[in-house]
């Protein structure tokens, strides 16, 4: 049974101490009961310090351990708070408000922790794409212009992956399915069907344009339909989505070592975007917080410069860790 505060009333009542998040970790974490991660006992003690002793090898294990809360010095009350906040934005939320939400003296904090969670949004072993399932690529930044056109100087390739629910045979789903999106090096058969039969069942109906990149589809265990570009109204959709969301939340201020994370965010939006409870997302993403594995620092700046405060990337840029 999903267990998870449906208000933020019920959220504050429930999550006041460090002690209640750490056993509602542990039943997620554990749904089953407690698993020694050493020897495989399902029976442990509780130690002051909040770690669990397996009776049978005696190893103690730390809830947070091996996800994206290892090794944090802030009260797992706050992060709690910071999954709330995020979930409950319906367009998402940036470092800056996060900062002031939970009153944290470093905004590179803030910054940070929104990255981590960012990959938590992406379950692991999520179920593939499946039925009819339109295909395309868009691009994504640049301050110049550059030309237009795959190939496009001073942005990024992205690939979107979007079900197209309408053209299925179950009668009973329509319109715009899940999609799923990657940022990718070039428009070559290799980038985009590696992307594809990662994504999409074996089987399913391919729609893409008539991009030499996608011939090799037919061969892979796909139904290649190739339609004209402007036949690829669902891809196209989420592109805009994606690029208006991107200017709206962040104001574009988007760097190319960090997209993997924002089209995380966006993914896990819009594949909810009919959930009426804001709860249920909180709930989600503390469930995938806790197999995300850690994140480092290093890992998210990517080795890009910091930002300044007042440039365009204060809303959500990288900054400098300790």
């Amino acid at each position: 049974m999903e267990d998870y505060p449906r208000t933020l009333i019920a959220f504050k009542d429930r999550f006041t101490t460090n002690d209640a998040c750490l056993q509602y970790l542990a039943s997620l974490r554990w749904p089953g009961g407690f698993c020694c991660p050493q020897c495989g006992h399902n029976v442990a003690w509780q130690t002051k310090r909040g770690l669990f002793q397996c009776r049978k090898c005696r190893r103690q294990t730390s809830i947070t351990a091996g996800t994206i809360f290892h090794d944090s010095r802030k009260p797992l009350r706050l992060w709690f708070e910071a999954m709330w906040h995020i979930t409950s934005q319906k367009y998402g939320a940036n470092a800056l408000g996060l900062q002031r939400i939970l009153d944290l003296g470093s905004y590179h904090t803030a910054w940070k922790w929104l990255h981590r969670l960012r990959r938590a949004m992406v379950r692991p072993n999520r179920d593939d794409l499946n039925g009819t399932v339109e295909v395309d690529e868009t691009y994504i930044g640049g301050e110049r212009s550059g030309k237009r056109g795959r190939g496009a100087e001073n942005k990024t390739l992205v690939v979107i992956a979007v079900e197209d629910k309408s053209r299925d045979e179950d009668k009973e789903s329509k319109g715009i399915g899940r999609i799923r999106l990657k940022r990718i090096l070039d428009a070559s058969s290799k980038s985009l069907v590696d992307f594809i039969s990662t994504h999409v069942s074996p089987g399913s109906r391919v729609r893409t344009d008539g991009w030499s990149g996608y011939e090799p589809l037919s061969n892979t265990g796909y139904e290649h339909i190739i339609v004209g570009p402007k036949d690829l109204n669902i891809a196209h959709l989420v592109a805009s989505l994606l690029k208006r969301w991107l200017l709206g939340t962040y104001q574009g201020a988007v760097k190319q070592t960090q997209l993997d994370y924002y089209l995380d965010e966006y993914t896990f939006r819009f594949n909810r975007r009919t959930s009426a409870s804001r709860g249920k997302l909180f709930y989600r993403l503390v469930q995938q917080a806790v197999v995300t594995e850690p994140i480092l620092g290093r890992d998210i700046v990517g080795g890009n410069s910091q930002p300044k405060h007042g440039s365009r990337e204060i809303h959500d840029g990288p900054g400098n860790y300790t």
